[in-house]
This record gives structure tokens, sequence and C-alpha cells, in this order.
């Protein structure tokens, strides 16, 4: 009887352990295999479960090989290379600036520094529609608003969330002891910066500036306050047309998340653990 109520016991925790994989894989894969369906449907009318028919208008439309008033879609090509511009200048200012403060941050006892990283962190610890409203009223009295220094501004403010917090633990798991050795025998702090330092960061660096080039080429929230009408990057190009067009929307979604998931599965490989830990 025992026997009989564990193989029972056994059987419902594997049946619950099943159900649990198949709902977290409906999760994860539900809304791509969405996503996939919609950008090659032509036509998907309720009730139907799949596209009555399907085909790749919308991608030569949106990828420039078409031009086709009747899909209502337009090329994205170039609102693609102005995020992708946007995302590089955004990267580089940022990590300038990220490299530096982190490495300060990180081996250095500053006065106030926790509150000089608070401030780093505060454009994503607050609302963003308050913080960017206000910025828009300063960027339009300077001549900001509508522009393309104004939008990198903004998303340098957002990234340098990402590159402080990871190049700072990044630093910090670093032990002090290689630099002394390196000082011992005779080299300076630059030196040991350059030869010791930045080489044993650079897979945490390169982590921090992945994270910082997603987060600009995916911002939204700036872009729509500060960029609105002239600046039209690939995400104001998807929130325009995800009401009218499902079809183009899909299109535009998966062209963002493919960056996004080719660069996460970099980061896999190149962000160690006491990395992580270090952000803490």
């Amino acid at each position: 009887m025992q026997k009989i109520l564990l193989i029972n016991k056994k059987f419902l925790i594997v049946t619950l352990e099943i159900i649990l994989l198949l709902f977290s894989l409906l999760l994860i894969f539900g809304p791509m295999t969405s996503l996939a369906l919609w950008s090659i449907a032509d036509k998907w009318f309720w009730p139907n479960l799949l596209p009555q028919s399907i085909g790749l208008d919308y991608w030569r439309q949106a990828l420039g090989i078409q031009k086709s008033l009747a899909i209502g879609a337009v090329s994205i090509i170039p609102a693609f290379f102005l995020s992708l511009m946007i995302a590089v200048i955004t990267v580089i200012t940022a990590m300038s600036i990220a490299i530096p403060a982190g490495y300060a941050l990180a081996k250095y006892k500053i006065p106030f520094g926790m509150f000089i990283f608070f401030l780093f962190l505060m454009p994503n610890a607050f609302p963003q529609q308050p913080i960017f409203v206000n910025l828009l009223d300063i960027f339009t009295k300077i001549g900001l608003a509508g522009t393309i220094p104004g939008v990198i501004i903004v998303h340098i403010l957002v990234g340098l969330v990402f590159g402080v917090w990871i190049t700072s633990a990044t630093f910090r798991s670093i032990p002090p002891q290689l630099e002394e050795a390196a000082r011992s025998v005779g080299a300076n702090g630059i030196k040991t910066f350059f030869r010791i330092t930045l080489p044993l960061a650079a897979p945490g660096l390169l982590a921090s500036s992945v994270f910082v080039f997603i987060t600009s080429l995916d911002e939204f929230t700036g872009t729509f306050f500060i960029g609105l009408p002239f600046v039209i990057t690939l995400p104001m190009t998807l929130y325009s047309s995800s009401g009218y067009n499902m079809q183009f929307a899909s299109v535009i979604a998966i062209i963002l998340l493919l960056p996004s998931m080719l660069f996460m599965m970099l980061i896999q490989k190149v962000l160690k653990a006491e990395y992580v830990g270090g952000m803490g």
C-alpha cells in the first residue's frame, strides 16, 4: 500500500513538473510564435487559429525590397540605421564615462560614493515619464528637443545605469593583489591599468557595452518625449504601426528582438559569475 502511495506521489510530482515546464515554454515561446506567424500572415481573421494566407510581402516592404501602398507598410531601413547610429554613439560615450567612474567607485573610497552611484541610477530609479517631461522643457529651451543629439543624451542617461553598474562590479571582482604585484615590479598606475586591470575586466566591459547598446536600441519613452516629431527610430516606428498593422509591427518586433537574443547569448558566455555577484 505504501509503495502504491509512493508511486502515485512521484507520478503526481512528475506530472506537475511537466505541466509547469509546458506552461513556462508557452510563456516564452508563445508570444514569439505569434510574432512569427503575424509577420508572414497576409490574411488572418477571427476565428481562424492559423493565417488563411501567408507570404513575405511585409518583410519585403519593411526591408525596402518592394514598395506598395496596398499593405500599409513602409521601409524601416532609415529608422534602423538611425537607431543603430544612435546606439553606437551612446555606447562609445556612455562607456567613456562608465569605465573611469566604475573604476573609481570600485577601487577608491570616494566621499559620498554611494550617493554618486545613486545619481547614475536615478533615470531608472523613478518613473521615466516625469523625468523626460521635465527634460523636454529644458531641452526645448536650449534647442535640443526634436534633435538627434538630444535623443543621444537621453539614451546615455538611461544607458549609464548598466554601464556604471556592471563596470563597477567588474572592477570590484578583480583581486587588488594583482595590481599590487604589478606595481611592486615597477609598473606605474597607468601601465598597471592597461596591462593588468583592463584585460582582466574586458569580458565584463563587453557585457556592459552590450547592455547599453540593447537599451539604446530598444529605448522608446525617452525618444518619444525628446525626439518627436523629427527623430524616428525603430521603436518609434513599431509604436506607430502597432495600432493598425499587426503584420508590419510583428516584422519590426522580430528585427528588434534578434540583436537582443544574439547579444544575450554573447553575454552568457563572457559575463562571469563574480561580476554578477558584485552587482548587489
